[in-house]
Order: structure tokens, then sequence, then C-alpha cells
């Protein structure tokens, strides 16, 4: 990945982390799920005016003359909104990519509904506004909203289509400018499939600019660098590639800084890389203890507690299903942090999935499946320290740790075996130290071999917090 796009995943997450990112959609983020952009929506009705779509750039006056052709007649304007976006499409990759970081603010000029359907889809309760009177209410227990400031394809009379719309939009929707400035001022914005060609947002940005002339706040955009066309000629290529560097140039007076990319994939794996660096934040603590020797009991707990302890401290979120012997221990040393540390709440810092130990014996393996699958879906790390149980009066490997690693690969989260602290641990890590490629592709070789000499039995276990926890800075970036 080149170091403009990894200084922008890098500044990015911080702000998601901080609450303070949003994302403006446009057109293009929607094309690839099948919907049409504007021009190809209004290729039918350009043929009406006896124009040719593919020479006009003022896609807004092509709407406005149908209007005008019509006698002020909207239907069959309405009928290709309806047409071409009210059938069902399949959310691309990026929309599910993006359902997946906590990303609270989205705003979009967008009629369709690709956005709040993946994250319904998520989970995530979703507040959506289109229309004027809705900015006035708040969805209860809302994890996302989402501003439609054209409006939305269940109302397409009230979508801002036409040069009218535009030109009346600051006097009839004049709230959503002001909510716009607003979040503009407070949050860092991602722009995706977004030309700049739209005068409200034009219109937004240049209020900013004049009144946070030096303190604006940093934005950022995805443009696929301009190719050369079949059939176009060189002037015509030379024209374009150097208006877009002008575009590039002059979004710089509003503090946006443009990432270029060479193909759209490259936008989906730079959002993939974002889910990949929010996720390992969260380090999933997969363990169990009925036998702690040879270190005895106390020492297990305290290495449990501290090695928590630390793990808070350095940034990271604890994801645990609190593993019988030893769970209440890394509970215990996680909460130990947070309440020490002022403005850090639980929520924050600790994902806590308890198993549950009643119910019918057929019905809880699946119970336990589920919870596993569930909680592995929130971390980007999986540490596996001790795993063994009592069976049958004997102590045997814990087939829970074991099945924990084997979604953890599923999943493609990163796996940490502590070999060093026996049983299924040790299983694994030796397992994953054998072939370094399969298991630990991302560790380079100093990691696999700081891996690789936490295998190694140790009288101390309190030796081994300082490598664990350097060998998780580097698998977050941190390092």
């Amino acid at each position: 990945m080149r170091q403009p796009i990894k200084s922008f995943t890098t500044d990015y997450l911080a702000e998601i982390v901080l609450g303070n990112a949003a994302v403006f959609a446009g057109a293009g983020l929607s094309v690839p799920a099948g919907y049409v952009d504007w021009r190809a929506l209004l290729r039918p009705l350009s043929k009406d005016l006896d124009l040719d779509i593919d020479l006009e750039s003022d896609l807004v006056s092509v709407a406005q003359f149908h209007v005008n052709s019509r006698a002020q007649n909207r239907h069959k304007l309405h009928e290709a909104l309806l047409d071409a976006l009210s059938r069902d499409a399949v959310p691309t990759e990026n929309h599910q990519l993006l359902s997946q970081l906590p990303i609270a603010i989205f705003w979009t000029t967008n009629y369709d509904k690709l956005i709040e359907n993946t994250l319904h889809a998520s989970g995530k309760v979703v507040d959506v506004k289109s229309s004027v009177p809705q900015l006035a209410t708040t969805r209860p227990g809302r994890d996302v909203t989402i501003f439609k400031m054209h409006g939305d394809i269940d109302r397409p009379d009230e979508a801002v289509v036409t040069k009218d719309d535009y030109e009346r939009y600051s006097r009839e929707r004049e709230p959503f400018i002001t909510a716009l400035a607003g979040d503009l001022v407070k949050k860092t914005f991602l722009f995706l499939g977004f030309s700049f060609s739209d005068p409200n947002l034009e219109h937004v940005l240049s209020q900013v600019r004049l009144n946070f002339t030096t303190n604006q706040r940093q934005h950022y955009a995805v443009f696929r660098s301009r190719k050369k066309l079949d059939g176009e000629s060189e002037q015509h290529f030379a024209h374009h590639l150097a208006k877009q560097a002008h575009v590039i140039d002059d979004l710089k007076r509003f503090n946006v800084r443009v990432l270029l990319v060479n193909e759209y994939s490259e936008i989906t794996e730079i959002l993939r890389e974002l889910v990949r660096q929010y996720r390992r934040r969260t380090v999933f603590v997969s363990t169990s203890a009925f036998n702690f020797d040879p270190w005895g009991k106390s020492a297990v707990i305290e290495f449990a507690q501290e090695l928590a302890r630390m793990l808070i401290a350095d940034g990271s979120r604890i994801a645990t299903g609190v593993g019988a012997g030893v769970g209440d221990a890394i509970f215990s040393g996680a909460l130990r942090e947070i309440m020490q540390t002022r403005g850090m709440t639980i929520e924050d810092a600790l994902v806590l999935r308890p198993f549950p130990q009643v119910g019918a014996p057929d019905q809880l393996p699946a119970i336990w499946e589920a919870y596993r699958q569930e909680i592995l879906s929130q971390a980007g790390i999986a540490l596996f320290l001790f795993g063994n149980k009592e069976e049958d009066g004997k102590v045997a490997l814990a087939g829970g740790v074991v099945r924990e690693f084997e979604i953890s690969i599923e999943q493609g989260i990163s796996v940490l075996p502590i070999g060093a602290t026996g049983s299924a641990a040790k299983t694994l890590a030796d397992q994953v130290v054998a072939n370094p490629d399969k298991f630990t592709p991302e560790l380079d070789a100093a990691g696999r071999t700081q891996l690789g000499s936490l295998a190694a039995d140790t009288d101390d276990l309190s030796s081994l917090i300082p490598p664990i926890v350097a060998l998780i800075r580097k698998l977050q970036g941190k390092v």
C-alpha cells in the first residue's frame, strides 16, 4: 500500500476510534451495485429533447429542460427515477465494509437505500433523514444517522433533481445545509463516489472555509486517476487529465486531501485495511484452566490480571468469554486499568460474553458456537493462553479453545497462541510455528521468531507479558 494511503488509514482510523469520522457517499458508490449513474438515468429523457446526453456536462440542466418541455410536469422524470432506483440491488463489498466500522454519520446525495439496508443487515439501528421535518426527530437507540440531502426514492416528488430544485434548496431545505456545515466542522469526512460538482455541497464547503479559514478540519476524498478511454483523442484525454489535476488542487482550499487510485478495486482494499486495523484494536483472549501446574494458581491469576491490565493501558480493547479458571482474572485486570483511566468506560474497553452454563445439554453446544462466532467477529487478534479442563476427573485439552482457534482462522483473525502457557495453547503454538506462512502471514520474520520464543517453557509467567504486548503492538501497526 502506497505511503499516502497508509498515512490516510492511520489518521482516519484515529478519527473513527474517537467517534469523529463521517462518510459522504455519491452516486459512484451505488453504480457497482447495478444502479445507473445520472447520465444513464437521463439518457431516455434526453432523447425527448433531441439532445445527445454524451455531449452534455450540465446534467441538472438536462433534467430541467425535460420538465420545461412538459409544461413543468415532472411525471416522466419521477418514473425514470423509480424505474432506475426502486428495484432491489445487492450491496457491494464497499457498503458491507463501511457497515463494519463504527461510523455514526453518513451523508449522501443518493436516493437509493443501499446504505441503510446494509447497516440494518449488520444489526445497527439507523435513523434516516430525507426531509426537513425528520431533522427534528431522533430515533431511540440509534447507532447511525443517514442524511439524504437530496431526498429518497420513496418520495420522488420531493427529490432534488432539476435546476429549480437546486435554486430553491437554500430556502426549502436550509436545515440540511446548516446540519452539513456543522458536521463538516466537527467531523472528518471521507468522500466516496463523489465528483464535487454538486452546487449545494460547494456552497456549504465555501461557507465553512470562510468561517474557519485556517482551522478547517482535514477531510479526504478518493478519486480514480483519469485514464484514456477507448477511441478518445490525445487532446481530449489531456484536457480531462489537466482538469482532474485542477479539481484536486482546488479542493485544497477546503482542506480536502485527495487519494488517487489506479483502479476502483483499490478503494475496496483501502476499506478492507481500515476494517482490519479497526478490528485489530480488539484482542480476543481465549483461555481456560483447571490445572495450574507448574506455576500454581496464584501465579497464573497474577499473570492474567497484569497482562489484561497492560493491554488496556496500551490502548487495546479486550474481548473475552470469561473462560473457566482464568477469565475472571482477565476481567478484573482489565477493569482495574479502566477504573484508573480518566474518560474510559467499560463499554469502550471490554466485550464480555460469559458462556451460559444452564440449559438443555443438547442445546448448549449450538449456543456456545453462536457465542464464539459473534464475539470473534468483533476482534482482529486472538490470543490463546493455557487451555485445559477437567474431564472424567482428569486434565484434558480444552476443546473450546481449539474451536476458537479454528474460528479465528476461518474469519481471518491474527492468531497468537502462547505455547509457554502449556495445554491447548502449546499444541496450537506448535502448529503455528511449524507452518508460519499458513497461520501468521501478517507477521514478519522478527515477529515469527518472537512468537516462536514464546513457545519455550518458562518458570516466570510475568516474563511473557512484554513480548506478548510487543507482538500485539506490531500487529496493530503501533511499531
